[in-house]
């Protein structure tokens, strides 16, 4: 096992497309790293870089405690003597070898005795349930026996680093769900450091220990999922991360009733004092808005969830039905606002509807950097104290 470290890692194509742009980051030994970002935002590259199939531009790249590529140094280690291994989209078997000789090869290359491969690759086979599967061609298999085998001749070399490029995006829906869980309870079971690139936001929610984002061949937010999810650092992380998207507005802050209030065109959402503490410094200023649609509460009738909520009236758009959920899109002066409804209240285009939401879950960006200003770990630490004050009181 080993971690993989990588120094201001720059790779540009053709002298003009910065397809990795600057980036550091350590992934941890044994952890399961995920890089996320839409097609084309370098994703790939970076993972590429690492293996050793394209050369970067500038920059550093270590293997363990082996720098294992820096232009700058003229240091550049072959992908063969890499000790990684890697599975491919396409899982690239090769279509003239059965499934033993597929995962046998790349025992073969290095020279390894016969007794040594018949007893690795039965072993693999075998931790991977494909026994049955070993005298069988690649075009006789489905695409999730190609995907076992492509990952029983990574698992047979026993290497440092395993590197996936989306393995799963040609499984459909019920096998890609079942085959990243198996996925995940190896790579735990192994302890082997794994980077895993995807543009599947549930897939690497669902299998990643950290996820970094990538966009434009830049590192967004590092993060685990939890925090990614309910600490955007930007517009860009905060829209990417959930299903269905945020919904962003543009908004002003103003001071009101001796508090901060959201302002927009159609309506204002007054901010709790513990938030308002934090925002002082931005009153007067432009900012854009997102809520989440899972914590936006739509119903027929003006009734609030909870203490701190405020409800804004609408008209509706569209209801999705989703089988154990709603989403309704709600009209609020010009302003759309995806929320969630019971699935059971019908709700039909054109009548009024009511949006619950918790000040709370607002998120608010600079309308110039994009970067958010809500300051998570000071507001933490506010409410703990409040609540500690709380109890005191109480005792």
């Amino acid at each position: 096992m080993a971690k993989v470290v990588l120094e201001n890692l720059t790779k540009v194509f053709g002298g003009k497309v910065r397809a990795v742009d600057n980036v550091t980051l350590e992934i941890k030994d044994g952890e399961f790293m995920v890089l996320l970002g839409p097609s084309g935002s370098g994703k790939t590259t970076l993972l590429r870089l690492v293996a050793g199939l394209e050369v970067p531009t500038s920059g550093k790249i270590y293997i363990g405690d082996k720098l294992v590529a820096c232009p700058e140094e003229k240091v550049f280690v072959l992908p063969k003597d890499r000790d990684i291994a890697m599975v491919f989209q396409n899982y690239a078997l090769y279509p003239h070898m059965k499934v033993y000789d597929n995962i046998a090869f790349p025992l073969r290359v290095r020279k390894l005795s016969r007794d040594e491969i018949d007893r690795r690759v039965r072993e693999v086979a075998r931790m991977l349930q494909i026994e049955d599967l070993l005298d069988r061609y690649p075009r006789q298999l489905s695409g999730g026996q190609q995907q076992r085998v492509a990952l029983a001749r990574a698992l047979v070399r026993n290497p440092k680093v395993f590197l996936f490029d989306e393995p799963l995006s040609n499984l459909d829906a019920k096998l890609r769900i079942m085959a990243r869980a198996f996925l995940k309870k190896l790579q735990k079971e192994l302890g082997v450091t794994t980077i895993y690139v995807t543009h599947d936001q549930a897939e690497a929610m669902a299998m990643a220990d950290r996820i970094a984002i990538i966009n434009n061949g830049r590192i967004q937010q590092v993060g685990d999922p939890w925090e990614v999810y309910s600490k955007p650092r930007n517009m860009f992380v905060a829209g990417f991360i959930g299903e269905p998207p945020m919904n962003f507005f543009d908004a002003s802050l103003e001071l009101k009733e001796g508090r901060v209030a959201i302002v927009t065109s159609g309506f204002e959402i007054l901010l709790p004092e513990d938030l308002s503490q934090l925002l002082q410094t931005h009153i007067g200023k432009e900012v854009y808005v997102g809520i989440r649609p899972s914590e936006a509460k739509v119903a027929r009738k003006k009734d609030l969830p909870g203490e701190n909520y405020i409800v804004i009236k609408g008209t509706v758009i569209v209801s999705e039905p989703m089988g154990d959920r709603q989403y309704v899109l709600v009209d609020v002066n010009g302003i759309n606002i995806k929320g969630i409804a019971h699935v059971k209240e019908q709700f039909r285009i054109g009548e009024e509807a009511y949006i619950a939401i918790d000040p709370y879950s607002v998120y608010l960006f600079d309308k110039k950097t994009e970067i958010s200003i809500i300051d998570y770990e000071a507001l933490e630490k506010i409410r703990q104290k409040e609540e500690a004050e709380n109890n005191l009181v109480i005792n």
